[in-house]
This record gives C-alpha cells, sequence and structure tokens, in this order.
C-alpha cells in the first residue's frame, strides 16, 4: 500500500466508557497491528448535540460535518452498536441518514455490536448488513459480536472475541487492499 490505510471506526454506543466503543477500538488496533493506519474512532456518545435534532445535514455542527466526512472518505469503516430494542441505536443510524448515499459505494465495512448475550448476535446480519447494502458498502464477510461477559470494566478481556477480531481482520485485509485498488468511479453508482 502507497499511503496508509484510512480507516475509521463508528461506535453508536450512547454512554462513555462503553464496551461498543472498546470492541471498535480493538477491531481498528488489530487493523494497525498488520498495515500502517490513519485511525479516528467517531463516538456518537460525544457527538450526539451536534446531529440529533437536526433534519438535513447542513444543519449539523461542524464537528459532525468533520466525522461525516471522514466517513465517505475512509478506505476502511469499523462500525459497532449496542444492540438496542432488537436493533442498533437511533443516533447511530441517525448519522448515518446523513452520509451521501453514494459515498460509500465499494468500502470496505467490518461490523461489530455488543449486547446482553449471545441471543443478540444476529445484529450484524439483519440489521448492520442491510443498512450498508444500502450505501451499496463492501460489507465484509465476517463480524465481531460480544456479550457484556467479554468485557471487564468496559475492557475487552474474552480470549475468545479476540481470536474473532484477529481472524475477522485477517480475512479482511485482503478484500481491503482489493478494494482500494479500484476507483470508486469504477463502481456503478445509479441505476
Amino acid at each position: 500500500m502507497s499511503r496508509a490505510l484510512r480507516v475509521v471506526g463508528v461506535s453508536g454506543s450512547l454512554h462513555e466508557p462503553s464496551r461498543t466503543t472498546a470492541l471498535v477500538r480493538a477491531i481498528v488496533a488489530e487493523v494497525g497491528s498488520h498495515v500502517d493506519i490513519e485511525s479516528t474512532v467517531i463516538e456518537v456518545a460525544a457527538l450526539g448535540p451536534g446531529f440529533a435534532g437536526a433534519l438535513r445535514r447542513d444543519q449539523v455542527s461542524p464537528e459532525v460535518e468533520e466525522a461525516l466526512q471522514l466517513i465517505e472518505s475512509a478506505d476502511l469503516l469499523v462500525v459497532g452498536s449496542p444492540v438496542y430494542r432488537a436493533s442498533f441505536t437511533g443516533l447511530f443510524k441517525h448519522l448515518f441518514d446523513f452520509v451521501g448515499q453514494y459515498d460509500l459505494v465499494g468500502t470496505p465495512v467490518i461490523v461489530a455490536a455488543t449486547g446482553g448475550g449471545e441471543r443478540h448476535a444476529l445484529i450484524l446480519e439483519h440489521q448492520l448488513r442491510p443498512l450498508f447494502g444500502f450505501f451499496q458498502a463492501l460489507t465484509l464477510p465476517l463480524g465481531v459480536y460480544a456479550s457484556d461477559s467479554d468485557f471487564v470494566d468496559h475492557r475487552l478481556t474474552s480470549p475468545d472475541v479476540q481470536r474473532r477480531i484477529t481472524q475477522t481482520v485477517g480475512r479482511s485485509l485482503p478484500i481491503v487492499e482489493q478494494a482500494r485498488s479500484v476507483s470508486s468511479s469504477e463502481y456503478v453508482t445509479t441505476w
């Protein structure tokens, strides 16, 4: 790779500290252990007041606009949300409501989520993948789910989840490199 991989993590957690943010940061760190990266982690808990009441992108705060531009220009997105009422959080979705419809075409995305127990793991398949399918993003084959029991004091402590992160990143990086070599103009963006 000629330049550092631009990796943008997005945590949909509404709290700080956050298990979801810890999971997103762990995935971003794993990517950084394999390739040179420039990384940013965006936390909706911190940005929420700058866009929660906005109906149009021109109404968001400058900090939110900067975050949106980072998302839209990422080489790799690592997105995560806690499970909230069988889906991602409303502010997580609202942030992506402001992302340009065709600005994520072909962008690789690693999906992640946290929840109270294993029964919530299907959020990856039934909520997150369809959202990024709408954007025509390249949702990577493996995702990472972690339960409350995988953390101690908001720190990821589960060796099983860490192995899943290693496996996910290892299998994703060749796809990310391939996607990076394809110009976004080569993707069909309109019907």
